[in-house]
């Protein structure tokens, strides 16, 4: 494994991810030895997406936004799809409330 000498600190490079993975048998991968995140991603995806998140993100403090789709292109949707009908489809659709659909709309309208 390659290291570099940062102001004193060793920093292992992008090796390590190959390292991890010639450590471990990753065809029956030991899931005790995984830190508790990766080892939940792993359960639900698999080692290879586990090794994938850890070698991309290690380090960092991610967070995962409540919606999946972007709120900006889910509005201009919602203002296409609209035929003046279908509130409740739009809503139970884009999982978003009535109230809030109708505020999108009104909001569309007066721009």
């Amino acid at each position: 494994m390659d290291k570099h000498k940062d102001n004193g600190i060793l920093l292992a490079t992008n090796n390590l991810v190959k390292f991890v993975a010639g450590v471990m048998d990753l065809s029956k991968p030991d899931n005790e030895l995984l830190n508790n995140v990766y080892r939940e991603i792993s359960e639900a995806t698999g080692i290879d997406t586990a090794l994938e998140l850890y070698r991309l993100f290690k380090g960092q403090q991610v967070t995962f936004p409540v919606r999946f789709l972007n709120p900006a292109c889910v509005k201009q949707r919602i203002v296409e799809e609209y035929d003046g009908t279908n509130v409740s489809q739009l809503a139970t659709k884009y999982d978003y409330s009535e109230k809030t659909i109708r505020r999108i709309i009104k909001n569309s309208l007066e721009e």
